[in-house]
């Protein structure tokens, strides 16, 4: 299996660690060594083999009710966005990870990668006439409420004092981890399309000591 190798391990908290995404950061981070704190708002959804990482159940509204999380971490990374429409409109991305930041000003950690989406990002110069003029206009139309929620989140977070990293990856498939993916750091990826979340949660544990990564949107896809 493709696993993550970092040569320092660090105290992690993973904020979504029951999503697609923040499972496979919290599996692999442990793989790869660090310590991970898990924040889940249901216990029960998160799989028996991530049981090395301490689950904190907390109140994702409240930052007084995170800080036993975030207290004493060297950085956090968020899986958290819209599972649908309906969520979107309400508003989750935005609002919790304005508590996830509150939180961290709170305890002093600085380290935040977070899972946005390609769409928030222009497209970048040699992207197909069907992607630019076609697919990525139906699909900002279809998902506007869902980006929206994105777009306010990434605002609350380049507004913040951290040194944060917005990931922002095309359709998210499930499979293994191949570590074959292209990144553009400050940009998107021409033609695209997809990504695993496996390969995902790599790249976020890969930026975490990345200096050139830091107040920086990171495009992602195969």
């Amino acid at each position: 299996m493709f696993t993550n190798h970092v040569e320092d391990a660090v105290k992690l908290t993973v904020c979504g660690a029951t999503g697609g995404t923040g499972q496979e950061v919290v599996r692999q981070a442990l793989e790869a060594g660090h310590e991970v704190t898990a924040v889940v708002r249901d216990p029960a959804r998160l799989p028996d083999g991530l049981t090395g990482a301490r689950v904190v159940t907390a109140d994702m509204t409240d930052p007084r009710a995170l800080r036993p999380a975030v207290e004493g971490r060297d950085a956090v990374i968020s899986g958290l966005g819209p599972r649908d429409r309906a969520q979107a409109r309400a508003g989750v991305a935005a609002p919790v990870t304005r508590v996830i930041l509150a939180a961290m000003a709170e305890c002093g950690v600085r380290r935040l990668v977070a899972v946005s989406a390609s769409p928030l990002g222009t497209s970048p110069p040699g992207d197909p006439f069907l992607d630019r003029r076609i697919l990525a206009p139906v699909i900002r139309a279809f998902l506007r409420d869902v980006y929206a929620d994105l777009g306010a989140m990434e605002k609350a977070i380049a507004a913040s004092d951290t040194d944060w990293t917005v990931m922002r990856p095309p359709r998210l498939l499930n499979g293994p981890a191949t570590g074959r993916y292209r990144l553009a750091v400050g940009a998107g990826l021409a033609a695209g399309r997809t990504i695993a979340r496996s390969d995902l949660a790599h790249a976020m544990l890969a930026v975490l000591d990345d200096p050139a990564t830091v107040r920086r949107t990171v495009g992602i896809a195969y």
